[in-house]
């Protein structure tokens, strides 16, 4: 039976949420602790993470608070790392399937992510690059899933890679939040769900309604939290 987890998280973090869908798609018992990435306690980076970064995991160890990590607790961190960790404590999940070739494209498709989607999505939202690029990226997310389901049939660590990327370009674009030109983010995201990206718009779809996702995103928290810290990036 896996030991004592302690999983150091923030709600309007894409990456933290990331493990909580493995946690929760684990039906793992663990005990949650928000960071608040703009006021970080001093004992977090010294007793959790070096990085600062969240999510952050305290595993094993003696019962303790969360603000009181023991020194006698594993500590991991970055999100993909604590994916397979969890898909690792909990063969039976399905976060990684056991066929090599199915395991394989799941990681290619979490690299396309990581690589082309992410980036483009950040360089649109945070410095109003070209919206083309964006498109490009997610043309080619698009051209890795199958015809229908999850991108590599069942659901899994794939889908939990770029399900809160999703959400929150999603959260983003419907609000007009971002240093992209005034207007056009309503626009943008039903060009990315719609017509030649109606495959991609169902794949939303499909990892906005798994219970996993839902029951670790608080949209309207992220509304608000988004809205607040970056209401003033067109002003820059």
């Amino acid at each position: 039976m896996p030991e004592r987890i302690t999983l150091y998280t923030a709600k309007i973090c894409p990456f933290a949420q990331r493990a909580e869908i493995a946690l929760a798609e684990a039906k793992a018992e663990f005990t949650p602790f928000q960071i608040d990435l703009s006021n970080k306690p001093e004992w977090y980076a010294p007793k959790v993470n070096p990085a600062s970064k969240v999510p952050a995991i305290a595993y094993g160890g003696p019962e303790v608070p969360p603000d009181q990590p023991s020194p006698e607790s594993v500590k991991l961190a970055e999100s993909l790392v604590l994916v397979e960790f969890v898909a690792d404590l909990f063969p039976n999940s399905g976060i990684l399937s056991s066929d090599p070739v199915t395991r394989a494209q799941t990681r290619f498709f979490i690299e396309g992510v990581s690589s082309k989607l992410i980036p483009a999505w950040y360089a649109y939202f945070l410095r109003g690059a070209s919206v083309d690029d964006l498109y490009t990226a997610a043309e080619y997310v698009q051209s890795l899933l199958p015809a229908e389901g999850f991108a590599v049939g069942k659901f899994s660590a794939a889908d939990i890679a770029i399900a809160p990327f999703l959400a929150r370009a999603r959260v983003s674009l419907v609000n007009e939040i971002g240093k992209y030109p005034e207007g056009d983010g309503k626009k943008v995201w039903a060009a990315l769900t719609s017509g030649k990206f109606a495959r991609l718009g169902k794949y939303a779809e499909d990892l906005f309604a798994r219970e996993s996702f839902s029951s670790t995103f608080d949209e309207d928290y992220v509304t608000k939290a988004f809205s607040a810290r970056f209401a003033d990036l067109r002003s820059k």
